[in-house]
């Protein structure tokens, strides 16, 4: 089993910066690759970005593009994203999640690819 803990979330005003970060414990041994999704109130979780087994690869979305960036340190089994130039649509649950594969690029675009999943860190963005 693996465990992902979430925090750095809070409340914040719009332009400014976060940084959330995502621990691993537990069986952490092999190749996985991270997600950050985020489920605003009344809506679907979806990933906002993403970061491969071998670090080598990124996904952001659209409405992150540019503001988000995502990093990882193996050494800590711990996967950063630094969110700046945050807007009030950032608002949200972040969730961050793992799914262990054999490909090391691959970053998985859907919710059911992956194993684990952290409780969740509140990000409010305020106007």
């Amino acid at each position: 089993q693996v465990q992902l803990a979430e925090s750095g979330g809070g409340l914040v005003q719009g332009g400014d910066s976060l940084r959330l970060t995502c621990a691993a414990s537990g069986r952490t041994s092999g190749s996985y690759a991270v997600g950050w999704f985020r489920q605003a109130q009344g809506e679907e979780r979806e990933l906002v970005s993403g970061i491969s087994g071998s670090g080598t690869r990124y996904y952001f979305a659209d409405s992150v593009q540019g503001r988000f960036t995502i990093d990882r340190d193996y050494a800590k089994n711990t996967v950063y994203l630094q969110m700046n130039s945050l807007k009030p649509e950032d608002t949200a649950i972040y969730y961050c999640a793992a799914h262990f594969l054999r490909d090391p690029w691959e970053i998985p675009p859907d919710l059911g690819s992956y194993e684990y999943w952290g409780q969740g860190t509140q990000v409010t963005v305020s106007s």
